[in-house]
Parts: C-alpha cells; sequence; structure tokens
C-alpha cells in the first residue's frame, strides 16, 4: 500500500507478507464479515476473527461487559460457533470481502488446540495464519494460563502446527516472564508473537456489595492498558531483535500505530476502539498513513525499533 507521498506499507510477518500493518484484534470485530457494512476490510492487512474453540462454546455467564474511565472489561469468555460451524457459516462471507483472515484458535488442553488447527488444514488460502490464543486457562496446570509458563506456551504452539499454516502465538503481560515466553513460542515454531492480550481486572457493584461481571475477573481493555501494551511489546523486542512481534493494546489514533512500531512491533492490532466506533481500524490506518505523509517516511519498516537506539 503507498499513500500520494509513496510510503511504502508494505510489512512481513514471518511468512506473511501484508499490504500495511493495520489489523483488527481477535474478539473486538466478530467472528465473520461484520465490520464489511461500514468499510472495505481488504484496506486493512489483515481481519482476525474471535477464538474458536474445536467445538461450540456459550463462555461465561452474564453480565460480560462492564465500562471503565479508559476502556473496558470483559468476561465474555471466548464464546463461539466452534472452528467447523465457522468454516461453514462465517469464512464464505469473509471471502466475498477480498480480505485477508487469521484464524485465532484457543483450547482448555493442548489436544483441543491440535484438534481446532486440524480443522483448518483445509480451509482456503484466505487464511492467512492462525494466532494460536495461548492466554487462556489451562485445565491441565490450574495454576496458570499456558502464556504464562514457556513449557506449556511451547506445547500449544508446537500442536497448532498441524494446520499447516504460519502460527502466531498470542502472549499475555500478566507475567514477568514473557520475553522468555515470547523465545519459547518461536523455538517452538511460532513465526511471530502478537503482545499482548487483556489484562486481568474486576470491578465491584457498590450497591450489591458484588463483583460486577457475572464470572467476577475479566480482561481489561482500552486506551488505560496502552503504556503497559508499549511497554511489553518493547522488551519483548529487546531480547528477541529478529522475532516478528505484532503489537495490541489501547491502540486509538495513528500516532500510537507508529509508537508501536518504534517498541519494535512490525504489525499492529485495534481492539477496544472499534467498539466505540466500527470504522476505527480505517480511521486509525488513514491517520497513520497522514503521519508518515507528514514526517516524509519511504517505509513504515524504517519505524520497527527504532526506539531502542
Amino acid at each position: 500500500m503507498k499513500n500520494s507521498s509513496n510510503t511504502d506499507f508494505t510489512t512481513k510477518i514471518g511468512s506473511v507478507v501484508l499490504p500495511n500493518p493495520v489489523m483488527t484484534a481477535s474478539g473486538t470485530s466478530g467472528q465473520g464479515a461484520e465490520l464489511s457494512r461500514y468499510f472495505d476490510l481488504s484496506s486493512l492487512g489483515a481481519v482476525v476473527v474471535k477464538s474458536l474453540h474445536v467445538k461450540p462454546w456459550s463462555g461465561n455467564p452474564s453480565p460480560r461487559l462492564h465500562p471503565t474511565s479508559a476502556g473496558m472489561i470483559n468476561s465474555v469468555g471466548l464464546q463461539g460457533p466452534g472452528v467447523k460451524e465457522w468454516l461453514k457459516t462465517d469464512l464464505p462471507l469473509l471471502e466475498k470481502t477480498g480480505a485477508r483472515v487469521v484464524v485465532s484458535i484457543w483450547g482448555q488442553t493442548i489436544e483441543e488446540f491440535a484438534q481446532a488447527a486440524e480443522l483448518l488444514t483445509d480451509a482456503s488460502d484466505t487464511v492467512i495464519a492462525v494466532e494460536v490464543n495461548a492466554s487462556c486457562p489451562n485445565v491441565e496446570d490450574r495454576t496458570n494460563l499456558f502464556a504464562h509458563s514457556a513449557a506449556a506456551t511451547s506445547e500449544v504452539v508446537k500442536a497448532s502446527l498441524v494446520s499447516g499454516r504460519p502460527c502466531w502465538a498470542k502472549l499475555s503481560s500478566n507475567t514477568p516472564y514473557l520475553p522468555e515466553i515470547a523465545r519459547a513460542a518461536k523455538e517452538a515454531g511460532a513465526e511471530a508473537v502478537t503482545v499482548a492480550n487483556t489484562l486481568l481486572g474486576m470491578a465491584i457493584n457498590t450497591d450489591t456489595r458484588k463483583p460486577v461481571l457475572g464470572a467476577v475477573r475479566g480482561g481489561v481493555s482500552g486506551p488505560a492498558i496502552k503504556p503497559i501494551a508499549l511497554r511489553s511489546v518493547f522488551d519483548t523486542y529487546a531480547e528477541n531483535p529478529e522475532l516478528p512481534i505484532i503489537g495490541v493494546g489501547g491502540i486509538s489514533t495513528g500516532k500510537d500505530v507508529s509508537e508501536f512500531l518504534m517498541a519494535g512491533a512490525t504489525a499492529i492490532q485495534i481492539g477496544t476502539a472499534t467498539f466505540a466506533n466500527p470504522r476505527a481500524p480505517q480511521k486509525i490506518l488513514k491517520g497513520f498513513s497522514k503521519w508518515c505523509k507528514d514526517q516524509g517516511l519511504d517505509q513504515v519498516n524504517k519505524l520497527i525499533g527504532v526506539a531502542h537506539g
């Protein structure tokens, strides 16, 4: 992608080449072509769909969403139709839009990750990569999320390679070992890491004196977590400069995109901003394009990691 200043927006994430670095974030733009009524999905680098389990999943009890002063907290609980139904119902709608699609998968066991990934082996070439949501509960080790353990992250990545598609590992900022876990994901076969998922939080209703969310805890997202997400990308890049990083967390402007690339991200994902404005991904991409033009930048890749000196 080029704008009037001839900026080259092309970015490479392992073996995947995207026309620009802006994507949607899993869980924030639906499981199909929901956003296509607002803008051309093919204009983005890629669309990342809501995480899919091998089977249909009902999610957590309500209430599931609660606004914060600078974002939101959710405990939707990965509700979804399952991979088979998604392939049948949602993927064809995405194919019609011309979007490049990244499928996010999750499981509670290593085997469930493998089963979900295997179902994607015969998907069309519209599916350019599989994002392994390692930031979900591990029922085989109840003390940890998969992404809180280098060994467990390595296992889910290896299990997901059966899809035969490039694998990205979505990690968590809720651990001080993020750079080490990112390295383990790479060594297991991940071509990139997505840094990072929501932060654990909760809210309390002072009238009922009970937790607001039906599942008590939820994921905090939005502008409030941007400094933490940015630091997570910076730290991960510092120890793994050769590993493509997809930055996510609180991005709401074109300038935010530039910050994440400077911290070390190769591409970014837009999440919570889409709830407030379904055209946010397109608006942010345009804002980033203008920023690049104003800076006289000829290649966005020249931004990657420059904050490290």
